[in-house]
């Protein structure tokens, strides 16, 4: 979300997860698994070379906004952050990986997203400055990565 606000709510959750899995397979690729908290959600796509992932990424931010705010499950407009992350894995890695996701609530209780996420792009070898990953209100006008 938007400077990393805690808007998606347990009450809607499981359906957003549910659109963003159709939209998902209406584009041709397999979701693995899907899952968040209230302030992002982790995706592990099975993803066919029949599109770019930054195209795959802009429908599904597009399309689950404006949902969002048809149904009116929050009390300002949505809007997801700027940018993503992605991260590929070797099928050996698969189940793991879908653990992980489907586990996020037990998870984040112990390890803030945004302290994982550095650690995810250390661990993947991506340079990045910190002031540009994510969002905040006093640096809103800092491109995203």
């Amino acid at each position: 979300m938007k400077f990393r606000q805690a808007l998606i709510a347990p009450s809607w959750r499981n359906n957003l997860f549910k659109y963003i899995t159709t939209i998902i397979q209406d584009h041709g690729h397999k979701v693995l698994a899907i899952g968040g908290i209230e302030d992002h959600v982790h995706i592990f796509i099975g993803f066919r070379p029949n599109e770019s992932l930054s195209t795959l990424m802009m429908v599904i931010k597009r399309e689950t906004a404006e949902w969002i705010n048809k149904e009116h499950f929050t009390k300002t407009p949505f809007r997801w952050q700027k940018g993503f992350g992605a991260f590929s894995y070797s099928m050996s890695h698969i189940k793991p990986v879908i653990n992980y996701i489907l586990n996020q609530e037990r998870h984040h209780t112990q390890k803030k997203f945004i302290e994982e996420y550095e650690e995810f792009l250390t661990k993947f070898r991506v340079e990045y400055d910190k002031r540009y990953i994510f969002t905040t209100p006093e640096n809103n006008d800092c491109p995203q990565t």
